[in-house]
């Protein structure tokens, strides 16, 4: 072997490095992306880190229904749609109007279910949520949620990043960014999925181009937490912590070379799996919580991978400082058989979100935990399949918050009689992800971070805090 070939070759490069160190301190190459944050303690640092004002929540957790729930059949009541049942949509209503699948002069459909005041607020829910309706004083339903796509991959990934585009920041990474993480030996975002996988994929959660210990980490249900958590046969846990540390020498040598972000993320990554492999079998294991709290949140069989076993494991994870959890159960995708459909979803999820809502209240966690439920878009007043389907709808559809600094026993905003149109107080996506942003401390115009050459930021160059819902 030539000396000049093993120069040229090995360690990745030892006249490379050099030459970078070189043009480094000349000042002719450049360095590594700096983010914006003005806090920031290091690359992909998960340290905690104060916002840019005191927020009411500390922590998130994100039940996002994938699939899109009917507004009509669960929070927004609509007399006037089921006097017109059967009847043609007015033809000045469908000017513009583009749905995804169904022509838009189909037949109006009616609400399948009946509606019921509830609690001292008197909102109204569907008969389908009997539980969401004993904490309804303390939600804040907002009826008045719009976006811009009208499928299901790109709605579901403007609701999380603030862009119908793969490749941005999700609102978990955007909030362990600003924040940092308490937990110590766990993620700063965590992801908990039930039902199915997302259309949207892994690109509602990750981390963009933030440092990738921002991202959302997703664990199982069932069996190991995270996929190759466990050591193969032969390696003891002795073995992999000395493995660990050699890996990490070697990548301190490359970090210090290039000052790569990812790097230092990447090192943050090995010594993060060392100690989940510790911490998160313990966090699965459902038996030290009473019978009671698992019938409070409908868990029959803590093996059992659930939506009801993923609201318990959520509680547990805040706990642990974990900063932001996110549920995602993708079943409400009704185009056809809506009325079993839904009422099969709301049972599968009903009594777990209440739970959640009642467990952390009991706790005293609810007060600065910010909880969301809601999906990417909402479903037409026209029928598809016949009379008991409906196609994507993106004009309006129902979110609801609870803690966190929100409003409580609050209904926000208003659609037309047919649930077709926002007629007061419009919530667009961007708007939501900015008040989201500001009950966590945070300026959504300021919290940003340089990327090829200019800032980007969660709300992209929009947005409107939504004063009327803060408490």
């Amino acid at each position: 072997m030539a000396r000049r070939w093993f120069f040229r070759h090995c360690g990745m490069g030892l006249a490379p490095l050099a030459a970078t160190a070189l043009l480094q301190e000349s000042g002719h190459a450049a360095l590594a992306r700096k983010p914006s944050h003005p806090n920031f303690s290091g690359p992909g640092s998960l340290d905690v880190r104060q916002p840019h004002f005191p927020g009411k929540a500390k922590r998130v957790i994100y039940l996002f229904q994938a699939g899109a729930p009917s507004h009509l059949e669960l929070f927004d009541p609509k007399p006037e749609l089921q006097r017109l049942n059967g009847s043609l949509p007015p033809a000045e209503l469908l000017a513009g109007y583009r749905a995804a699948f169904i022509k838009p002069n189909s037949a109006l459909l009616g609400g399948k279910f009946s509606f019921a005041k509830h609690g001292q607020s008197g909102i109204e829910l569907s008969e389908v949520l009997p539980h969401t309706a004993k904490i309804v004083d303390d939600l804040c339903l907002i009826r008045s949620v719009q976006t811009n796509a009208v499928n299901h991959a790109p709605a579901q990934i403007m609701m999380n990043t603030g862009s119908e585009q793969f490749g941005r920041p999700s609102l978990g990474a955007w909030t362990v960014y600003g924040l940092g993480s308490e937990a110590a030996d766990f993620p700063g975002f965590v992801v908990l999925t039930s039902a199915k996988g997302t259309s949207g994929g892994a690109s509602n959660y990750g981390s963009g181009f933030l440092p990738t210990t921002y991202g959302g980490v997703p664990f199982r249900s069932a069996g190991d937490p995270v996929l190759y958590l466990s050591n193969p046969p032969g390696i003891d846990q002795q073995a992999q912590r000395d493995s660990i540390t050699a890996l990490n020498q070697l990548n301190r040598l490359a970090a210090d070379a290039y000052g790569d972000p990812q790097i230092e993320a990447r090192i943050q990554s090995y010594e993060m799996a060392y100690r989940l492999q510790m911490s998160a079998p313990q966090l699965m294991d459902l038996s030290d919580e009473t019978a009671e709290t698992l019938a409070l949140y409908g868990v029959k069989d803590g093996k059992e991978a659930t939506f009801a076993k993923n609201c318990l494991l959520a509680r547990r994870m805040i706990e642990r400082g974990v900063r932001f959890v996110q549920l995602f159960h993708e079943a409400w995708d009704q185009h056809g058989d809506l009325t079993n459909g839904v009422r099969t979803n709301a049972r599968d999820t009903d009594q777990a979100s209440a739970a959640l809502v009642m467990d952390l209240k009991q706790r005293g966690l609810l007060e600065d935990t910010l909880v969301i439920w809601g999906g990417e878009f909402g479903r037409t007043p026209m029928a598809q399949g016949g009379t008991d389907g409906r196609d994507h709808h993106n004009r309006c559809f129902s979110v609801w918050l609870a803690g966190g600094g929100v409003k409580s026993g609050l209904v926000h905003g208003q659609t037309d009689e047919l649930g077709f149109n926002v007629v007061s107080a419009p919530v667009h996506v961007h708007d939501l992800n900015a008040t989201l942003l500001h009950l966590l401390g945070f300026d959504h115009t300021r919290l940003t971070f340089r990327f090829q050459g200019r800032d980007y930021r969660l709300t992209d160059v929009h947005g409107e805090v939504v004063h009327g819902i803060l408490a």
